[in-house]
């Protein structure tokens, strides 16, 4: 029990913030996402004699992290809000309100769909390969491959016009 114990310390120390990070980016909703993340980290507890390989805990914990976000909407238990957009995101980390770059940046990411916006981020934030993120979302490596194509060209497209001027900048 105590090696337990240790071992799920030394995994919440190391996991917890990028695992936090992804949640915001995933939910949009800083409060909701620590309620999964909390969710995530009690499973991973109940979980952990199945992590056999611990080079694979930041992708498992995503696994279970993306599940329960599932979960939450198929038990309804919390409020739906009708305008997403409303709601702010909140990640000091990756936002320096001084700089309107990484402003524009954070935007055009946001503005992207989920399909685009998820693999995009697993690959960025987290440096997951293409056959790693297709494992975690259960999808094709082509499929995702294709995925992060379109998102970075939607990028492109996004930040070619100047945010703060309205101008083209291509």
């Amino acid at each position: 029990m105590n090696d337990k114990y240790s071992k799920y310390e030394t995994l919440v120390r190391a996991f917890h913030g990028d695992i936090y990070r992804y949640a915001v980016w995933l939910i949009k909703d800083a409060t909701i996402a620590e309620d999964v993340v909390q969710e995530t980290f009690m499973r991973a507890w109940k979980s952990l004699d199945s992590l056999q390989d611990e080079k694979a805990a930041k992708a498992w914990l995503i696994t279970i992290l993306r599940r329960e976000n599932a979960r939450r909407f198929e038990r309804k238990q919390f409020d739906y809000v009708d305008d997403i957009e409303d709601i702010p995101l909140v990640d000091d980390t990756a936002i320096n309100d001084g700089e309107p770059e990484q402003q524009a940046l954070h935007n055009a990411i946001q503005s992207l769909s989920d399909e685009y916006r998820e693999p995009l981020i697993l690959q960025a934030m987290f440096g997951y390969s293409g056959e790693e993120i297709a494992n975690m979302l259960e999808l094709n490596k082509n499929t995702v491959m294709t995925r992060l194509f379109r998102a970075r060209n939607q990028l492109k497209t996004l930040l070619a016009v100047d945010p703060l001027r309205g101008q083209y900048n291509g």
